[in-house]
């Protein structure tokens, strides 16, 4: 049914935003129906010398910053993950460090100016979990998952997972969380950077939990989905968020060199037959990080059926950590 409505109807296709060129190949499976999971959004962004530091310092819009990402986000995932920030809390100070320390207005400008910052950076989670009732919260149902927007050196993980069950997420899990009634992850974003180092952060997070969902399966799609000419000559498929399919080092999406690869074939899951076709970095973007995540992204698997007790909707496990066997 899915099919024939996008075959008979005007509606647009859920990529429709996304510049890269569209999938050729395309499974016949009807996709899931659409998640919306619920966030919480907290945004440091004190006022330095009576001026918001993101102002202050020429800071992309927090704002516009988590629009961009929640929207590539339902695009790349063929309209499934429909992200909503329910609460939006905007603060006027700094996050305490893991050792007691705190910036002052006056001493980040100074630490911004000399580019000499305190270390060590790592930000205390557990101050923060407790600071905006993060497991009462969760385990309400009133949230599902915490985006972090902060400045340079808030010292943030990109991701980390909390809760019951806790496993790695591009970060140790964080212990003191256990209480809570689900598990539920932690995003850390930096709005000096943008929406293509977001994806970044949701790129890792992804391999972390899909390395898990994967670990005792045969055969191991995920491996199978994350070669690169690198490491596997002439078997190029997906290849990983640092290394495309040609690329020879990390971040090298912007290598021209050829390679045969077989990433088309993810479209069409779980039909993976058919030969490699030759690709370059034109596919991705030529280098732009924004553009080469989208393009990953947009590999996984996202139908509805199973295999192995293992769904074929791969964002499942991503945005819902508590879909995980552990």
């Amino acid at each position: 049914m899915d099919l024939l409505k996008r075959l008979f109807t005007n509606q647009p296709h859920p990529l429709d935003s996304v510049n890269a060129p569209l999938p050729t190949v395309t499974s016949p499976l009807a996709t899931p129906p659409p998640v919306k999971p619920k966030v919480l959004a907290i945004i440091h962004n004190p006022l330095i010398q009576g001026v918001k530091a993101q102002t202050r310092y020429r800071w992309n819009d927090p704002d516009k910053l988590a629009q961009g990402y929640l929207d590539d986000i339902q695009a790349i995932s063929y309209g499934y993950a429909q992200y909503q920030i329910v609460d939006r809390i905007e603060v006027d100070g700094f996050p305490l460090k893991l050792d007691g320390f705190r910036y002052t207005p006056q001493s980040f400008d100074q630490a911004w100016t000399s580019r000499n910052f305190h270390q060590p950076d790592a930000v205390d989670y557990l101050a923060l979990v407790k600071e905006f009732r993060m497991i009462e919260r969760v385990s309400d149902g009133e949230i599902d998952e915490v985006w972090l927007l902060g400045f340079p050196y808030c010292g943030y993980y990109e991701s980390i997972m909390c809760g019951p069950g806790a496993f790695w997420c591009n970060a140790p899990p964080l212990r003191g969380t256990e209480i809570a009634k689900r598990r539920f992850v932690i995003m850390g974003f930096n709005y000096e950077r943008g929406v293509g180092e977001m994806l970044e952060d949701l790129g890792h997070r992804a391999e972390s939990i899909l390395s898990k969902v994967f670990e005792r399966a045969h055969p191991n799609l995920w491996e199978q989905f994350i070669r690169y000419d690198k490491t596997h000559p002439g078997a190029a498929e997906c290849g990983n968020v640092h290394f495309a399919p040609n690329s020879l080092k990390d971040y090298d999406w912007g290598n021209p060199r050829p390679v045969p690869a077989r990433a088309d074939h993810w479209y069409a899951f779980p039909n993976l037959n058919g030969a490699p076709r030759t690709m370059t970095c034109a596919e991705w973007g030529n280098g732009d990080i924004r553009e080469h995540h989208r393009w990953w992204f947009r590999h996984f698997p996202h139908v509805e059926g199973e295999s192995g007790g293992l769904s074929w909707n791969w964002w499942e496990y991503v945005i819902d950590p508590n879909r995980v066997k552990v």
